[in-house]
């Protein structure tokens, strides 16, 4: 009998999904940590392990109190690390989409499965709360991955964090912004 409270993993074709936690701090950190995962956003750049613990620390926090937050990403075949992503509840009001993934194991296709899953998670938490991609114009790659998840491009608006222009790709029109 499993424990209702220890989050189960997410199977996928090839990736097991697991809760963010705090034994994830090294192999998030090397993720988190280099340059090229972030350059299209470099200072959201984690330039200490202490950014990522408080990181985790949030994404524990999500998790407990609305039941879903961002997974560690792992080779079923392996268990090697490929990334972290899935879905957020966040305020006003929608699923924020977010994948990270170490540039070893970009061009695979890791991030459309990981957001998939991540979609069909947040849509049987809460199905009246919109799915967003906030995507940076420049980021051709993630605009990609979104365009193949069957959201939409509903165009420059503020994002929620930084309030600067980020596309917003969508699965429905949104209410704010």
């Amino acid at each position: 009998m499993t424990d209702p409270s220890v989050p189960q993993p997410v199977l996928t074709e090839r990736l097991e999904l697991r809760a963010v936690g705090p034994a994830d701090l090294a192999a998030l950190y090397a993720i988190t940590s280099d340059s090229a995962t972030w350059r299209h956003d470099p200072e959201g750049r984690h330039t200490a392990p202490g950014v990522t613990a408080r990181w985790i620390e949030r994404c524990t926090a999500h998790r407990e109190s609305t039941g879903v937050s961002y997974w560690m990403a792992r080779l079923r075949s392996s268990g090697t690390v490929v990334g972290v992503g899935g879905a957020q509840r966040q305020n006003p009001g929608f699923w924020n989409l977010y994948y990270r993934l170490a540039p070893a194991h970009w061009g695979n296709g890791y991030a459309t499965e990981l957001c998939r899953a991540a979609i069909r998670t947040a849509v049987r938490q809460d199905p009246d709360l919109p799915v967003v991609a906030w995507i940076h114009a420049h980021n051709t790659a993630s605009r990609a991955v979104a365009a193949r998840l069957g959201l939409r491009d509903l165009g420059l608006r503020p994002e929620p964090w930084k309030r600067q222009p980020m596309h917003a790709y969508a699965d429905r029109e949104l209410t704010f912004g």
